[in-house]
């Protein structure tokens, strides 16, 4: 859970609560240092180094013994909360931190009361630390300022003069342990980031991977289905061997062509031709039964967009193979846009599944768009579009080249 305000994530503010769930320990990896070691290490140091030594002085004082005993055992109470606050603090709601700064402060200052010494107040720079750490920034400084001016008054009041020297111990530490907290917390929420950045690189990559075996597989398979159709039925009417072995061995072909496409694509090199294309899709149409009106030529696309194109190309014809009932399929280009579209009467892709999706995610990297439906003479329609630095030509306005 976290507890950073909902107004600006990534954002800083001083009102802002401190967000330490990066303390955690992750559960894909528990032997990652978490809270629990860097808590229990920094608050036993700290008051094994300052606060023990506090207490034999004030054993060995000259305070009558009833007031002396309570003192200690308040110490002791407070040295025990600068371990556990530091564990607990950083995972508990905001009402939780507050009535944990509140109970560090009364047991911090209550040597100083039990003693009437305002200079056991410099103590209190234990619980400063931990007002940085779990209260929003404007919260523990205003805290910080009220108990230094309180050290300063009361020993004003008392002694009639002001020990800066303990003064500056509080400031000074306090600050200290305040920037330790603060890098804890710059560090631990860049390793979280980078974590993160990991995790949505590793996400993207999946979608690569997915969405190009669809688009290769999909075509690929689609075309070698019409091609064992179109065998069978050789072989059951006319048993022409020699015409099925030659289909046979167009299908050897293109599942060659589809295993180095698979190894292409998960090595990450692999790329498409919109000419390469367009002589499969004839090919493809051809052993299918469908006329194909391709453009002679492509040299009007311009070169940034024909790898795309070649995969609206591969897409749309395999949703003509796999979905239509077309008798023809037509294919536009232009330098900019390329068009597809057939007379089926069910459309060659009237649901946008994963292939179209991949496409317009595929066209959106390149600031392009992508326009699916049933065409206005009937059959179904795929258009896609680069960006253009001047008005692209109308499609419809085209006869483009067949």
């Amino acid at each position: 859970m976290s507890y950073v305000d909902a107004r600006d994530p990534d954002g800083f503010s001083i009102g802002r609560w401190p967000d330490w769930s990066f303390w955690k320990n992750p559960p894909d990896r528990p032997g990652a240092r978490g809270r629990g070691p860097v808590a229990l290490t920094a608050a036993t140091g700290l008051a094994s180094l300052a606060l023990i030594p506090r207490a034999v002085g004030i054993a060995h004082g000259a305070a009558p013994p009833l007031r002396t005993s309570c003192a200690v055992g308040f110490l002791a109470c407070y040295v025990v909360g600068c371990v556990l606050a530091p564990w607990y603090g950083p995972m508990a709601l905001r009402r939780g931190r507050v009535v944990i700064v509140v109970v560090m402060f009364l047991l911090g200052s209550a040597p100083a009361v039990f003693l009437a010494s305002p200079s056991y107040l410099t103590d209190l720079t234990f619980a400063l630390a931990i007002g940085l750490m779990l209260l929003p920034l404007r919260h523990a400084l205003l805290l910080g300022l009220v108990t230094v001016l309180g050290q300063i008054v009361w020993m004003r009041l008392a002694r009639g003069e002001v020990a800066w020297a303990q003064v500056a111990v509080l400031v000074g530490v306090t600050a200290a342990l305040g920037t330790v907290f603060a890098l804890s917390f710059t560090i631990g929420h860049l390793r979280a980031a980078r974590e993160q950045v990991k995790r949505l690189a590793v996400h993207q990559e999946r979608e690569r991977v997915a969405r190009d075996m669809h688009d290769i597989l999909g075509h690929t398979l689609s075309a070698m289905t019409v091609r064992l159709g179109l065998t069978r039925r050789v072989l059951e009417s006319s048993g022409d061997v020699a015409l099925a072995v030659g289909q046979v061995t167009e299908l050897e072909t293109m599942a060659r062509t589809a295993l180095t496409d698979v190894r292409a694509t998960v090595s990450g090199y692999r790329t498409l031709s919109l000419d390469s294309e367009l002589a499969g899709a004839r090919m493809a149409l051809a052993a299918a039964g469908v006329r194909a009106e391709l453009p002679a030529a492509t040299d009007a696309v311009r070169p940034e967009l024909r790898e795309v194109f070649g995969y609206v190309v591969r897409e749309a014809v395999t949703n003509v193979l796999r979905h239509s009932d077309a008798e023809r399929c037509t294919v536009r280009v232009g330098p900019d846009w390329v068009e597809v579209a057939d007379n089926g009467g069910t459309g060659g892709g009237a649901c946008a599944g994963n292939g179209l999706t991949g496409l317009t995610e595929r066209l959106a990297a390149v600031s392009g768009t992508l326009e699916h439906g049933p065409a206005p003479g009937g059959g179904f329609r795929v258009l896609a579009r680069g960006p253009a630095p001047a008005l692209r030509p109308a499609p419809s306005g085209e006869a483009g080249a067949r």
